[in-house]
């Protein structure tokens, strides 16, 4: 009886291997058959494609000493490079950049965006590089194809990527910072291996078109292994920010000046607001319960801190709040995370890092932090590379070390305080302002005397000069003292234009030295439009004005705020002119306080005695 037992048991063991090898059999039969179908062999081809065809546009990022420390992709024929924060910092402002055409070239950092982990990189040597064409990621989905691409572990010897196929495994995506400034908001997370060195390099989805820029992996405790789950900064938040780079400048993140919590059925509401921010001005309050944001629906205060961390400082988004079962709809203007200088000072590490704030965290910035990952949870490794100092393959380090960093790049940097290099801010003003070259030289030193016609009719009369700004309508006489009391007398729906009149004086007379402080900013959309503009900004005496340009470098008006707690005023400028003695300004004029047009003028006339 035992031995029957025995033996039934062997059989049903040998009847199961028989299964597995038959299946086994079966299943190599059948890759082979797939192997040869001309769908498979059609799809197999277009992986290949779209490889080939973006691989030319992959960076290998070295120091000047050879030591291989991430990667980067082109977006530009002229040679910008998107890269991680983590990856320039690692590199130096003066850095080596590998394309798979086995060549060198010099790179000089540009402008970075410490809080997102993003940097951009300006390449020298030809004005035709092959460059990553840039795609939507909103519409990534889990379980799309993708590609990483880069220079994991230093492989990259010769400065052809390395490439890892996989699938989007996660969209919207929080990483909180992990003992560093850096945090991923919106970000995209990948099962394509992604490893040290792989930092900066692209993603790319099926068709080749780049939907996010490889910054961060979770790994095994106590090493570096990738274990399956990459994550890369969204495109689509880099878009935002692209401008800002170009400008040279160390660019911060956005807070709503609120914070947010959840009540107990889920919904996110305010929980507390800045009497001085936008947001306050334009109606929200304790207690508003927040419907959308920038858009997207609320649904926790996870989401809230995810697509807050898209949008640079200054952005305009549109906010739907309910209050009482009423729905509100405002546009509002985002503050800026860190205070002056804060952030250049932890770029610097003059803070030291317990002492750093978690961006997104406690106070006006965002909702109070969530819980993160366990303490006991490694950290990412600040720095990428397989390890400090590790060099190239043999044969490779001398032609980098051999390359001397040449007069040519050296022109491209200008160190200075609360830039990454002033260069490229100061080129994009002088483009700007040449676009006022129509308006004609003004003298620095006169009266504008100017007529014009109200809606209904009535003449209105304006005087700018150094000192003052005055105004005559009908019977009334406003006028604006620019002395140590700075007194004001103007119309009370206006909130600063006789202010805002004087500063377009000491732009058009006096340009950039007329002024304490004159940058550029980046793009952002005009009053909450999809028409993108450029930015200027100017400080003079207390006040900020933020000029706009369209993309013909026209200056289309302005902004500007007497104190933190009045409204915005805003001036929109027609196209057409009204010109004397080879002077021009424009004909018609709209004035806004906060979003409401309070009034509107034609110029019908004016001189500037010289």
């Amino acid at each position: 009886m035992n031995d029957g037992k025995r033996a039934t048991g062997w059989q049903r063991q040998s009847g199961i291997f028989v299964a597995v090898i038959v299946c086994l059999i079966n299943a190599f039969q059948a890759s082979v058959v797939d192997a040869a179908d001309p769908l498979v062999e059609k799809a197999q081809q277009q992986r290949i494609d779209a490889i080939q065809k973006v691989a030319p546009t992959v960076v290998a990022i070295h120091n000047a000493d050879g030591t291989g420390v991430g990667s980067g992709v082109v977006i530009s024929p002229d040679g910008y490079v998107l890269t991680n924060f983590h990856v320039s910092s690692g590199a130096g402002d003066f850095m080596q950049c590998g394309l798979n055409d086995r060549k060198l070239y010099e790179g000089v950092v540009v402008g970075i965006d410490p809080v997102g982990d993003v940097a951009l990189v300006k390449m020298i040597g030809r004005n035709d590089f092959p460059y990553a064409t840039l795609g939507d990621s909103d519409n990534v989905r889990v379980g799309d194809w993708c590609y990483a691409m880069g220079n994991p572990l230093n492989f990259a010897h010769d400065f052809s990527p390395t490439v890892t196929y996989g699938i989007v495994s996660g969209t919207h995506r929080y990483q909180y910072p992990s003992g560093t400034i850096l945090e991923y908001t919106d970000c995209i997370q990948t099962d394509a291996s992604i490893n040290p060195g792989n930092s900066g390099g692209p993603l790319f989805d099926a068709n080749g078109l780049l939907i996010g820029i490889n910054g961060r992996g979770s790994f095994e405790k106590r090493g570096r292994v990738n274990s399956g789950a990459g994550y890369a900064i969204s495109i689509n938040q880099i878009k935002f920010f692209l401008d800002h780079l170009k400008s040279g400048r160390i660019v911060d993140h956005a807070t709503l000046g609120a914070t947010v919590s959840s009540n107990s059925e889920g919904a996110v509401i305010i929980s507390g607001i800045l009497e001085t921010s936008e947001a306050f001005r334009r109606g929200l309050r304790i207690d508003d319960e927040l419907i959308s944001f920038g858009g997207r629906p609320m649904g926790s205060v996870n989401q809230f801190k995810n697509i807050l961390g898209i949008y640079p400082k200054g952005w305009v988004v549109p906010i739907v709040y309910r209050r009482g079962g009423r729905k509100s709809e405002i546009l509002v203007r985002l503050q800026g995370v860190h205070a002056e200088g804060e952030l250049e000072a932890m770029v610097q590490g003059e803070k030291k890092s317990g002492d750093q704030p978690r961006p997104g965290g406690p106070g006006p910035d965002g909702p109070a932090p969530q819980p993160g990952p366990p303490e006991k949870e490694p950290e990412e490794p600040k720095g990428d590379g397989p390890a400090p100092g590790v060099p190239l393959l043999p044969g490779m380090k001398p032609m980098i070390a051999d390359l001397p960093q040449s007069e040519e790049i050296k022109k491209l940097y200008d160190l200075r305080p609360g830039y990454s290099n002033y260069y490229f801010n100061d080129q994009i003003q002088k483009r700007l302002l040449a676009g006022l070259a129509s308006w004609g030289k003004y003298p620095e030193k006169s009266t504008w005397k100017m007529t014009a016609k109200a809606p209904n009719g009535d003449a209105i009369q304006f005087g700018v000069n150094d000192e003052r700004a005055a105004m005559v309508l009908g019977s009334e006489q406003f006028l604006m003292l620019f002395d140590d009391a700075f007194t004001h007398n103007e119309p009370a729906k206006t909130q600063g234009f006789l202010l805002g009149l004087h500063q377009l004086r000491w732009l058009l007379s006096g340009g950039p030295k007329a002024f304490t402080n004159l940058y550029y900013l980046g793009s952002e959309p005009l009053d909450g439009t999809e028409t993108k503009v450029d930015v200027l900004i100017t400080e003079k005496s207390g006040i900020m004005t933020r000029w706009y340009f369209d993309h013909d470098a026209r200056l289309i008006g302005f902004d500007l705020q007497r104190t933190a707690y009045d409204e915005v005023c805003s001036v929109r400028f027609g196209q057409e002119q009204v010109s004397t003695a080879g002077l021009s300004l424009p004909k018609e004029w709209r004035i806004l306080v906060g979003p409401e047009e309070v009034t509107k003028f034609e110029l019908t006339g004016f001189e500037v005695p010289r």
